[in-house]
């Protein structure tokens, strides 16, 4: 018995034509491009932008156009497999490079998809989420969930610059992407990151249990660096050093449709990520690397970002024999187990 399917080409015009009228699509025609046999069909392709080449250019956007006009500056990491005018790096995952400079205020906007923002440069900047004065360092994760005010400022001297990472492309897919334009926030007492500052240790709610989706929405680095470091120390045998950005009260993922992690590879290490089913995208917060994707190798060095397609394995190598190398990983799996797709091939 043939497995061949019938072509649109072998239909009759006058057919074809007649349910196009009815807005009808015959299925068998295109049904090995929408169910390919074995491993999806993936636009995303491997990718690498280093960011010697994207702060010029943002810094030179600085110049050109004043925050007044551009109400969010950034520079979108596109992948060209799904075509730069998508603005987006995989299927779920959107980057960007946001510039904020000194004295600057980005206004009070609120929105469906869910944000973070990587730290990758300069201080004194700070975000402000639903209330809560967020200071930004190199390295930070400050969460931007999804329907919470937040605006960014800047009180310092110099450039300040982090990597936006959204699920804008799954929100906007489903015709669920808008924003709202808001009033300068009020700052309120409290910062979550210094109440959930200890693994395994959250405040006790005895007269009333906060009603915070998101209890902590800033990770200091210096704290996650700590705990690889630690980690490192405890186990020397243990091979994969990593940590993943949770929600302090439920042990759930810190934000519902990606995931965020931090990883540090040993001096000289290399490690071999497996094939899943989620895209990942690898941002150098320290150290230099090697990124093997499919068959692309990219040498990546601080602040520097790489992208990779699902169902791949990832091989990472410490290009340095003496120092660690640590970085940021955001990848889909949270929306891929919500799904009831997530697979891990090995």
């Amino acid at each position: 018995m043939s497995h061949e399917l019938g072509r649109i080409e072998d239909l009759p015009k006058e057919y074809v034509q007649d349910l196009r009228d009815l807005n009808l699509v015959p299925l068998w025609p295109s049904l090995r491009g929408v169910l390919p046999p074995k491993i999806p069909t993936r636009q995303t392709k491997p990718t690498h932008w280093p960011y010697k080449t994207i702060k010029p250019l943002l810094l030179k956007a600085g110049e050109l156009t004043p925050i007044e006009k551009a109400e969010r500056r950034v520079l979108v990491l596109a992948n060209p497999g799904h075509g730069l005018e998508k603005m987006q790096a995989s299927a779920a995952m959107y980057l960007g490079m946001q510039l904020l400079m000194p004295s600057e205020w980005a206004p009070s906007h609120r929105h469906t998809p869910n944000a973070v923002r990587m730290i990758v440069e300069g201080e004194g900047a700070y975000t402000t989420v639903d209330g809560e004065k967020c200071p930004m360092s190199r390295g930070d994760l400050i969460l931007t969930p999804t329907g919470l005010w937040h605006e960014h400022g800047h009180d310092g001297t110099d450039p300040v610059i982090w990597l936006d990472v959204l699920d804008l492309p799954l929100v906007y897919y489903m015709e669920a992407s808008y924003h709202i334009n808001g009033d300068r926030q009020t700052v309120v007492p409290g910062q979550g990151d210094k109440q959930y500052a200890r693994g395994g240790v959250v405040p006790t709610h005895v007269f009333e249990r906060s009603k915070k989706a998101y209890p902590m929405l800033r990770y200091a680095w210096t704290d996650a660096k700590a705990a690889l470091q630690a980690m490192a120390v405890d186990n020397p045998a243990q091979e994969s050093i990593q940590v993943t950005y949770v929600n302090p009260e439920t042990g759930e993922d810190a934000e519902n449709i990606l995931g965020f992690y931090a990883m540090m590879l040993r001096p000289g290490q290399t490690l071999r990520l497996p094939a899943r089913s989620p895209a990942q995208v690898f941002h150098v917060i320290e150290g230099s690397l090697q990124a093997q994707v499919v068959d692309s190798t990219f040498a990546l060095v601080e602040a520097d970002t790489c992208c990779a397609p699902g169902y791949e394995a990832v091989t990472l190598k410490n290009l340095s024999a003496d120092q660690p190398a640590f970085l940021f990983i955001a990848d889909e799996s949270p929306l891929h187990r919500k799904l009831g797709v997530y697979e891990n091939r090995g």
